[in-house]
């Protein structure tokens, strides 16, 4: 599988740009069918994009993606300084590790999108991991978008 032209921009930037095209659209669909099933038909949608962006980066793992695969990505999300992050646990069953920075919080809140800045960006870990490898589980109690001092970001190889 061809890796993705929009794979190739930094993820901060790529969800600036889209929060801009999608958040008139959001307050449109919020005046016509209410804010309940307007954040949901954003939710499938984001939630459909993530999954197939975590196949894409699949798809490029020469020897199969699994846990340390995933580990090796991580600096595409904390590129341009986006991510602070503290790791509590790497090995190739689990990977622990706390947000104690977000960027996509603060950026959605200059945009004056803080209520659905969950939706367009941490919706998304969940479906890019099933993505990317069904064998691991993401387990997230809490984020700084959400208003939580750091987000904690917990996954394991399903037993």
């Amino acid at each position: 599988m061809v890796a993705h032209q929009d794979d190739q921009l930094p993820i901060l930037q790529r969800r600036r740009i889209e929060a801009n095209i999608i958040a008139p659209i959001y307050r449109a669909m919020v005046a016509e069918i209410g804010q309940e099933r307007a954040a949901d038909i954003i939710r499938e949608a984001i939630t459909e994009d993530a999954h197939k962006a975590g196949e894409r980066f699949a798809a490029q793992e020469t020897g199969g993606a699994n846990l340390r695969t995933f580990i090796g990505i991580q600096e595409l999300w904390k590129k341009d300084d986006a991510l602070i992050t503290e790791t509590l646990e790497e090995t190739d069953d689990v990977f622990n590790y706390n947000v104690t920075r977000c960027a996509y919080a603060e950026m959605y809140k200059e945009m004056g999108l803080e209520d659905i800045g969950s939706l367009l960006s941490c919706t998304r870990d969940f479906e890019f991991i099933e993505g990317y490898d069904p064998n691991i589980e993401l387990t997230q109690t809490q984020t700084i978008m959400k208003g939580a001092a750091y987000c904690d970001f917990r996954y394991a190889r399903k037993s």
